[in-house]
């Protein structure tokens, strides 16, 4: 007898699991969706009379969808972005200057597939961080592995006394697709700092992209890591493969205090 013959006559006088133990098994072997499906995914297979074939399709389909989207979850939840209001909330017109084709561009992605950087310019309040997390959240939905810290975040997390940590530590920043260093020149730090910077820089040279933004010009760097010998030659690798993009304009949190503090006067 063929082993096809002995494997079907073992299936067809092996004793049928019930449903409970099925699920469990398949919960165990990592098969969550259709574990969580199952008593719906077989009665549509009943009831459609699918052949053995499309029941495994039907369970690749699912399985693959279930694990796409804890992937994304659990990329969001390392990434960090935290809440953010949609691009398409942005109000273009406001800013008295703004580079909209940069920033479009940016959205597609092309710089991270390029391994260039993007930095921000501008005052706060005109949605650089905004714009930077909706940047990073396309990024995630693409598939790519992304970071999204405070330059505060960053340096408190790489000031530790083990070299071996920190070198650890800085091999993690190093690593994902894309890391996005939000309010740099919101707090000054000192000169080790600004060396902390340049290596989480220089170690993604040429290799991965950073999205930086900033409420200081270039120039003024030298005021948020004061005494800082290296600020040269880390604007040169932040700034050599880079689009540098400035907006201009009145905070959006103003324009909003300023509208609310009138509608209240109305109001009275």
């Amino acid at each position: 007898m063929s082993n096809l013959k002995t494997w079907s006559l073992t299936m067809t006088s092996a004793a049928p699991m019930r449903t409970t133990d099925l699920a469990s098994s398949l919960t165990r072997l990592g098969f969550r969706a259709v574990s969580q499906n199952l008593e719906d995914l077989l009665a549509r297979a009943i009831k459609g009379r699918w052949p053995p074939h499309v029941l495994l399709e039907e369970v690749a389909r699912l399985e693959s969808h279930e694990r796409t989207r804890r992937s994304m979850e659990r990329r969001l939840r390392l990434c960090r972005i935290g809440r953010f209001k949609p691009m398409a909330d942005f109000d273009w017109n406001w800013p008295a200057e703004i580079d909209r084709d940069v920033i479009e561009r940016a959205l597609t992605l092309e710089f991270v597939r390029e391994a260039r950087n993007l930095v921000l310019v501008g005052n706060n309040g005109l949605g650089k961080t905004m714009i930077g997390k909706n940047i990073a959240h396309a990024a995630v939905q693409a598939g790519y592995s992304v970071l999204f810290r405070t330059a505060t975040d960053i340096l408190e997390d790489l000031q530790c006394d083990s070299p071996e940590l920190r070198r650890r530590k800085l091999r993690a920043y190093g690593h994902p697709a894309l890391l996005c260093i939000d309010e740099v020149g919101y707090l000054s730090y000192d000169s080790n700092a600004a060396d902390l910077l340049y290596q989480v820089i220089n170690r993604r040279y040429e290799q991965r992209a950073v999205l930086v933004t900033t409420n200081k010009p270039f120039r003024e760097w030298n005021q948020v890591f004061p005494n800082a010998s290296c600020i040269v030659t880390l604007l040169d690798r932040l700034t050599h493969h880079a689009d540098v993009t400035v907006i201009r304009g009145k905070s959006y949190r103003v324009r909003e205090s300023e509208e609310e503090a009138s509608a209240r006067k109305k109001r009275s």
